[in-house]
């Protein structure tokens, strides 16, 4: 059975071996980040996307080696197998190492391809998935919004971006399902989001806002649903 969902930034940066010397300006997303996922039970299933649906398994580990620094993480604590992990994978593994090292997590990865409705339909069909099992399960769902919301930003600098980060931010505080079906390609992870809402159709129980800014011109949203 679904208890909660968590959701939070696919940002590297969360890792304070990456972030270095910006680590403290980073603090209040860091604790945002870890309240929200404090919430979980012990067995998670993070929602994410890459360039191919995948199914990344709880006995897998991998290494943010490719951003730069070899900083090692798990999706279980017995987890052994060194795989590639995308970086949704990666993010959730280091989550839950540092707010609930005891917890396993299983890794959907949907494509960025998909169209919003196909998003939600997978979202739902997770959600049937989840139901049929007997122990709470949370979900955690990283994914970012629109990375083009300052000059230094890495997408580049379009003023027009802050309306659809408006718009994310805004549903997802809310818990408005229905809005995160009408997000606009510009968000990077609006698949992921189009999951959440089939995740929750009609709508949760309650959402609660964390966190909500665009400290490197990327929008991050940190927050709990109920479902």
């Amino acid at each position: 059975m679904l208890s909660a969902i968590a959701i939070v930034p696919s940002a590297p940066v969360l890792v304070p071996e990456l972030a270095g010397a910006a680590a403290g300006e980073l603090s209040d997303l860091t604790a945002a980040v870890g309240a929200a996922a404090a919430g979980l039970p012990d067995r998670w299933i993070a929602v994410g996307v890459g360039p191919a649906d995948d199914v990344v398994n709880p006995e897998s580990a991998g290494s943010f080696a490719g951003f730069g620094v070899d900083v090692r993480v798990r999706l279980a604590p017995q987890s052994r197998a060194e795989v590639e992990m995308p970086l949704s994978a990666l993010i959730a593994a280091w989550v839950r190492g540092q707010v609930r090292p005891d917890a396993s997590v299983q890794v959907r990865v949907y494509a960025h391809s998909h169209e919003p409705t196909a998003a939600r339909t997978r979202g739902r069909q997770l959600r049937v998935e989840i139901d049929e099992q007997p122990d709470p399960i949370g979900v955690l769902v990283v994914a970012d919004g629109v990375n083009t919301l300052t000059p230094a930003a890495p997408g580049g600098y379009d003023p027009s971006g802050a309306d659809a980060q408006q718009l994310l931010d805004d549903a997802l505080a809310a818990g408005d399902a229905g809005a995160l079906v009408r997000l606009p390609p510009r968000v990077l992870g609006r698949v992921a989001f189009g999951v959440l809402a089939g995740l929750t159709d009609p709508g949760p129980r309650s959402a609660k806002e964390l966190y909500r800014g665009a400290p490197y011109g990327v929008g991050y949203f940190t927050g709990v649903w109920q479902p």
